[in-house]
């Protein structure tokens, strides 16, 4: 009874598969000797093996999915889609002949699926077996009529066996299936210059105008043929007629160009130029690359620069919105060190487009030369708002506010960076917004929140050269974790010899902790630094003499900083008493 449902079952799963003409079925992605000869059961047990390999395999368990697929072969010895993964295993392995005999048989025995043979006529061309790919794309062209591929691969071998005939007709069945096209129009033309066949080359840049007789841009293209080719005639005349009906044509004016340039006539040069890049109707981009020519021909016959300049200047007056024209401008005026005029372009293109980074960088570089932090107030606040993820804008505001001592804006704009920025991408920079934080909470004298703002700090930047002096130098003043704050300002001592600032507070912790032989080592080194000292590093060092016990040299230093203007509340009291007294 169990043997009669069997056959039953089987029975039912074949005509299925065969349909009412009782024909087996032919599909893409099924192998069809298996179908042929496959048992439900062998069938079943085909699938599981092949399935498991897959896995095993996407684990790079690759021993375990090689020995599957062998087993799978023991099922099946025809079946297509183990034999093209084992051909993989080959390949991996650098077995390359196991891997393309192969891959050869999974294409035999599975002649439908194009992922198979697309494969094996890859290899083909990589181990240079021209003949055998060119064999197997000509068979897929036939057997995929709706892929283009192997016919592109095709015309690439053809060209690399020279079969310029072959390239020809292969561009034609191209040509029958996509249409008419200028990429193919102008290859072909390139494969009839290389079989000597000028003719045939210029009928084909010609039929591709009779078939779009109204797109005058296939016109400008056969002109530019002829141009190319040493026919100026032909391309002038071509010129000409596009003009007449469009007389804006932006090719054709620039083409008029480059032929009145090739035939040496300056002057109808030097005036088509005009007429193209005065012309409203010409596009930007089109502007652009004919002013780059402009310029690099300038350099070349070593002009000055008034030509150019004046150009500029009449375009500009013309078009009042374009800010690339004006972008190319300031950079033509910045290489001739005419900064100045670029900086006033610079702001044309600003008011244009106030998205312009480029810009906006540039005259932010100058304001920052010239420490203009108004300047730089000035240009960012806006440039925040036009291009909030530019974070250097934020970077720049804060440190322009803080020289304006606008505490709270330097702590707003910093806060507010910190919201913008990616801790994972710019660590250095969330670091120093964090020193900006810091250094502005102890001049507010919220100290637990500048520690805690130097030590974020530290964290995303260890070595952050400016937090780890300003973090040591005011503990060293609250006279608080001296030990720590030693080990700070020893790296930035390390890190920069012959700063006068780090040796100082370095000296200063030193002298804090009581190691007065040693502080006077790092106070002199400070001393002799070619930077002006202010008058808090003078009263320092006359401390620390005082402590080592050179009187005359402490009073001399601590006269010097009263000179200077200096705060200290005890400093005259040291003068008058002649002896050290702590604040």
């Amino acid at each position: 009874m169990k043997a009669n449902i069997s056959f039953l079952l089987l029975l039912t799963v074949l005509l299925t598969a065969c349909g009412s003409s009782g024909k087996l079925k032919k599909t893409a992605t099924v192998d069809r000797v298996q179908e042929q000869i496959l048992s439900l059961e062998q069938q079943r047990k085909y699938d599981y093996f092949f399935l498991e390999a897959t896995r095993l395999k996407a684990k790079k368990d690759y021993d375990g999915a090689f020995g599957l697929l062998e087993h799978c072969l023991t099922i099946n010895p025809q079946a297509a889609s183990a034999l093209y993964e084992i051909s993989q295993f080959y390949m991996y392995l650098k077995m390359v002949p196991q891997g393309q005999a192969t891959l050869e048989q999974a294409v035999a025995n599975a002649p439908d699926n194009f992922w198979y043979s697309q494969a094996l006529s890859s290899l083909y061309q990589q181990q240079n077996q021209q003949d055998k790919a060119i064999k197997l794309l000509e068979e897929m062209v036939v057997r995929f009529p709706g892929k283009q591929d192997p016919l592109f691969n095709l015309i690439d071998l053809y060209n690399q066996t020279e079969n310029y005939q072959k390239v020809i007709a292969t561009l034609d069945r191209l040509e029958d299936r996509l249409g008419k096209s200028e990429q193919l129009s102008m290859e072909k033309f390139r494969i009839y210059l290389q079989m000597k066949d000028e003719k045939m080359a210029f009928r084909e840049i010609e039929s591709l105008v009779q078939e779009y007789p109204m797109d005058m841009r296939y016109q400008v293209v056969l002109g530019d043929v002829y141009m190319q080719n040493k026919k100026e005639k032909e391309a002038y005349d071509i010129y000409q007629k596009v003009l007449a009906v469009e007389p804006d044509n932006p090719l054709a004016l620039f083409s008029l160009a480059a032929y009145y340039e090739q035939t040496g006539q300056k002057e109808l040069y030097e005036k088509q130029i005009d007429t193209l890049l005065l012309n409203k109707k010409v596009p930007s981009e089109t502007k652009l690359n004919v002013m780059r020519q402009f310029i690099v021909q300038d350099e070349q016959e070593n002009r000055d620069s008034t030509r150019v300049i004046s150009l500029f200047d009449r375009i500009l007056q013309e078009d009042l919105e374009d800010d690339q024209i004006r972008m190319l401008y300031a950079q033509y005026l910045q290489a001739k060190n005419m900064v100045a005029p670029s900086l006033k372009i610079l702001e044309q293109v600003l008011q244009i487009d106030p998205t312009n980074r480029a810009a906006r960088m540039t005259l932010l570089g100058a304001a920052v030369r010239k420490e203009d932090y108004k300047e730089v107030i000035r240009l960012c606040e806006p440039g925040i708002e036009a291009t909030p993820d530019a974070i250097e804008f934020y970077f720049y505001l804060a440190i322009a506010y803080n020289q304006a001592e606008r505490w709270d804006d330097v702590l707003h704009v910093s806060l507010k960076a910190l919201d913008t920025v990616t801790p994972a991408n710019n660590k250095e920079l969330v670091s120093d917004f964090y020193t900006l934080i810091a250094d502005v909470y102890y001049k507010k004298e919220k100290m637990l929140e500048a520690y805690a703002a130097y030590d974020s700090a530290l964290v995303y930047n260890p070595a952050n050269i400016g937090a780890l002096n300003n973090y040591a130098y005011y503990l060293s003043v609250a006279r608080r974790d001296l030990d720590k704050a030693e080990e700070m300002s020893y790296k930035t001592v390390k890190a920069e010899p012959k700063n006068a600032t780090y040796l100082d507070t370095y000296a200063w912790i030193l002298f804090e902790k009581g190691n007065y032989a040693e502080a006077r080592i790092y106070i002199d080194n400070a001393m002799k630094s070619d930077e002006p000292q202010g008058s808090v590093v003078l009263e320092h060092c006359g401390d620390i003499y005082f402590k080592t016990g050179d009187v005359e040299g402490a009073l001399k230093y601590w006269k010097q900083a009263l000179e200077m203007g200096s705060e200290s509340k005890t400093l005259k009291q040291k003068i008058e008493k002649k002896k050290y007294i702590a604040e």
